[in-house]
């Protein structure tokens, strides 16, 4: 670690963000839960906003299932975006998580300091709660490597990442985050937090409702 402060630490992080945005929606009938929207804009858009206040070197989207609806979005966004997102496609959705989630970082190209990890359904969470996980990680212990939010005993997302936590997971074939972090606690430092946002997601037509979104028509 070095002397510096935290405010500073952070301020000289280059980050990497790897949004996964391949889910079926299957619980909402079928849905793109990234193109859900309130006030007019979509989660995708909203989430990318949040990150351009950031020193964002890298910016990755593994779309799957409505690869096409959802990479139309973010063509579209891009024409606004000064941090812009690359869109990487995993064509087996079906496998799982996992399997974008591997995609994701193999894919992976600027050098970074630290990986955000984070869904695309969750609509509470933005600038507030990255800079959150970042001045967490500011705070790291030797050996500390990862800043995961955890509210009220539940594991919550975006989670952080860094770059030899990142390298260590790709030097495993078929590693993928989160069984990293079950073989490896030591490198996990928890971040205790009230903020709800961090564990709250997009499954359900209540969940819809209880954060006023809408869906689009398609």
């Amino acid at each position: 670690m070095t002397s510096s402060s935290p405010s500073t630490q952070v301020s000289q992080l280059r980050i990497a963000v790897l949004l996964l945005a391949a889910g079926e929606g299957s619980r909402l009938g079928i849905y793109p839960k990234a193109l859900l929207h309130r006030d007019g804009k979509t989660l995708l858009e909203c989430f990318s906003r949040a990150i351009q206040g950031f020193d964002s070197v890298e910016c990755i989207v593994v779309t799957g299932f409505h690869a096409q609806l959802i990479e139309s979005e973010i063509v579209k966004l891009n024409n606004s975006l000064t941090h812009t997102m690359k869109i990487v496609r995993n064509v087996s959705p079906e496998e799982g998580q996992p399997s974008s989630v591997r995609l994701g970082l193999e894919s992976l190209r600027a050098n970074f300091d630290v990986l955000l990890l984070a869904l695309s359904d969750q609509p509470e969470v933005g600038a507030k709660e990255i800079q959150e996980l970042l001045d967490e990680y500011a705070k790291r212990e030797d050996g500390q490597e990862i800043i995961l939010p955890m509210v009220g005993g539940r594991r919550g997302n975006p989670v952080l990442f860094s770059y030899k936590a990142v390298s260590d997971v790709l030097a495993k074939p078929g590693m993928v985050c989160r069984v990293y972090m079950n073989e490896h606690p030591d490198e996990v430092r928890v971040m205790q937090t009230s903020n709800q946002a961090f564990v709250m997601d997009v499954d359900t037509p209540e969940d819809i409702q209880r954060h006023k979104l809408n869906l689009f028509p398609f």
